[in-house]
């Protein structure tokens, strides 16, 4: 059980934000933090990891990692840390970057096989992809088997089939270490797949906490399906109103009533939504 009761004045977008956070994790749950940029997300990671401060208390497994006493040395706590960047000694094999957090190398070789990245054991990190990158990355973060694992939107940067592929890798290594595990993520489809829970931030305070069914799955009244995109144009095609939408990485047309086009701007999240349909789904030829 993780046990978070920690107060931290931030610097926001809107001016200064109060990070007021009291929060239960149990062990092995698989939380998603969700949230608009600048809502405090990555910086409850950090505090979590010991690398910025904050006052209050977090405990993990009835041991004291922060109190009003003592604040315990990020090396200390039992974390493994990924970030958007893959921060690889570049001078070491990926093998050797593994061994560098300690000298297991049973546990190592099975992490690289686990990611399938055992043929890539002698390479240097110049030598490989970016997906590949974020394996090796991934896999040194386990070598530790941490009690918690934090990721701080470790796949944004990858395309779809790769980030799908280190999905499962990710959900894969959480349930065979069985690894409490805080993702940030903004992508609906990365949270509905790999979490168990997710908290929604906004303004460094969490706004909604519940399953990914609950948070993504919305819907009003005897709406059939809801999503959130971004209004990227409003256009006039012969004598009715397109709004283009945004979706993920996928762009929408939706026709609108010229009153609808009063109250909508170019820029702004907008809630796409249907009542009475009937959705079919086939297989997309690659």
């Amino acid at each position: 059980m993780i046990e978070i009761n920690i107060n931290k004045e931030l610097h926001g977008a809107n001016g200064l934000m109060n990070l007021n956070t009291n929060l239960s994790i149990k062990k092995g749950e698989f939380v998603a933090l969700s949230g608009e940029s600048g809502s405090g997300k990555t910086t409850l990671l950090r505090i979590l990891a010991g690398l910025e401060d904050a006052k209050g208390t977090i405990t993990v497994d009835e041991k004291e990692w922060l109190s009003t006493k003592k604040t315990l040395a990020p090396q200390k706590r039992s974390i493994g840390f990924v970030f958007q960047e893959h921060a690889l000694f570049e001078n070491m094999t990926v093998l050797q970057n593994l061994l560098f957090v300690t000298q297991n190398k049973a546990l190592a070789l099975r992490l690289l096989e686990m990611t399938e990245l055992t043929t890539l054991q002698e390479r240097y990190p110049k030598a490989l992809s970016g997906g590949q990158k974020q394996r090796v990355s991934l896999c040194r973060a386990m070598m530790r088997k941490p009690q918690l694992l934090l990721l701080d939107e470790p796949l944004s940067a990858l395309d779809p089939q790769m980030r799908n592929k280190l999905q499962q890798e990710i959900l894969s290594l959480h349930k065979e270490f069985g690894t409490t595990t805080i993702m940030v993520s903004h992508d609906p489809s990365e949270i509905y797949k790999l979490a168990t829970r997710v908290l929604v931030l906004k303004d460094a305070n969490i706004i909604e906490d519940g399953s990914p069914k609950e948070i993504l799955l919305k819907t009003n009244g005897s709406q059939k399906f809801s999503f959130t995109g971004e209004l990227l144009e409003l256009k006039k095609v012969d004598i009715i109103y397109v709004g283009v939408v945004a979706i993920g990485q996928q762009l929408v047309e939706v026709v609108l009533s010229e009153e609808e086009t009063q109250t909508l701007k170019v820029g702004e999240n907008v809630s796409v939504s249907a009542k009475a349909f009937n959705p079919t789904l086939s297989q997309k030829s690659l």
